[in-house]
């Protein structure tokens, strides 16, 4: 008996509302990024300051992502998603009305910790719940909710911001993320926790040189990436005295070039994985130490962007999937890891750059990113290069030691 088109559209929705989870949650991840002019005005604090908020926001997500794994390894995935997502549209209320900036701060270490508990459980939900055979559909899905995030997620809310207040943006992430809850409630089976990981994975995984070497590269990469982005609002604005208004379109150039590079990178990666890897710390690294120069004029600026936004995607993808085939026995550990290495990043980043905006000055903030993406490229060419090719040809060997006829 086949489905009827209902029956399979339906056999859909737990996979969409998800998906859509994933698009709610990076935004609201990533949309400080620009909103930092209005919080600081708000509260007449300095950029600088303000943008510590995501600092502690990226480092409660590190800190939180494998604890969470184990925490709630027995708790039933529906009711578990369910109470994320009521903590996460309370602290975007109280985000919304927030009277000071400590409260504010509160708010966003709520956000932070529903994120953590989020990502940690939800490619394993989404694998569990797709329809049969469509796995790799339902993961693709759920990777292009949390895309869209940077494509329409981020300059959408700096355009309500800019129409409205930095406070309506978040009391609308709320409102959203609470219709999604709904439809959560609605479509979402339920689901016993299985195979959720074991602390025992971890020294197995430190113990591989090749992992952790990537994981360092991972680190220094994304810290020079948010060394510069996470200003990239108050740059334009303040360095390169461009009205506002370009600050949204490029940020939509950045999300739209990002999505092009996902449709671009399986077919390069399949052949040169290690060459898209490193190629693209080269690529992040080149834009970060030209952008002050070749962004005098709009269109300059707008093609650096697009070479950034394609470069640091595939970073992202290339990174994730060179951490799944040297940690294949522990994929769950292992990414969470990933998980909180990147949000390190994050938050080092914002962290690095706060500094330098009040030792140096905005203008410089890109090019210490580009001074920690040169020691990432020297990492990777470096040690990481070595242990992967070891790796690799290990893994080889072992093919190569199998039977070629297994015994019947």
């Amino acid at each position: 008996m086949t489905d009827t088109p209902v029956s399979a559209r339906s056999a859909w929705l737990p996979v969409v509302s998800l998906a859509f989870a994933a698009f709610v949650f990076n935004t609201s991840e990533f949309v400080p990024v620009g909103l930092l002019t209005g919080i600081a005005d708000s509260f007449s604090m300095r950029i600088a300051d303000t943008g510590l908020m995501m600092t502690m926001y990226a480092w409660v997500v590190s800190l939180a992502s494998l604890p969470a794994i184990f925490i709630f390894s027995d708790t039933e995935r529906r009711r578990l998603l369910i109470g994320v997502f009521i903590l996460f549209v309370l602290s975007h209320v109280l985000s919304a009305v927030a009277w000071s900036f400590p409260i504010l701060m509160v708010s966003r270490f709520g956000v932070a910790l529903s994120h953590s508990v989020f990502w940690a459980i939800t490619a394993a939900m989404v694998m569990r719940i797709a329809p049969l055979g469509k796995k790799t559909q339902a993961v693709s899905m759920l990777a292009a909710g949390s895309a869209l995030a940077s494509i329409l997620g981020l300059p959408m809310g700096r355009l309500i911001s800019e129409w409205f207040s930095w406070r309506t943006t978040f009391m609308i992430i709320g409102i959203v993320a609470a219709m999604v809850l709904v439809v959560v409630w609605r479509v979402m089976p339920v689901l016993p926790s299985q195979n959720a990981g074991s602390l025992k994975s971890l020294p197995l995984l430190i113990k591989r040189p090749a992992l952790v070497g990537l994981y360092v590269l991972i680190l220094l990469i994304v810290t020079a990436h948010f060394t510069a982005y996470s200003y990239i609002e108050p740059l334009v604005e303040k360095v390169l005295h461009f009205p506002s208004q370009l600050t949204t379109t490029l940020l939509f150039v950045y999300g739209l070039a990002g999505l092009a590079g996902t449709l671009l990178f399986s077919r390069l990666y399949s052949r040169w994985s290690l060459g898209v890897l490193f190629g693209s710390v080269a690529v992040v690294t080149l834009c970060l130490l030209t952008v002050l120069m070749l962004g005098k004029t709009h269109s300059g600026l707008l093609i650096v962007c697009a070479f950034w936004g394609v470069g640091m995607i595939f970073v992202t993808l290339a990174s994730q999937l060179k951490t799944l085939e040297l940690a294949s026995d522990a994929t769950d550990v292992a990414t969470a890891a990933f998980s909180g290495i990147y949000n390190i990043g994050i938050g080092g980043g914002a962290l690095v750059g706060s500094q330098i905006i009040l030792g140096q000055g905005l203008s410089a903030i890109t090019y210490a990113g580009g001074f920690i993406g040169i020691v990432a490229l020297c990492w990777g060419l470096g040690f990481c290069l070595y242990f992967m090719r070891r790796a690799h040809r290990a893994a080889h060997e072992v093919v190569d030691t199998l039977p070629e006829h297994p015994a019947v």
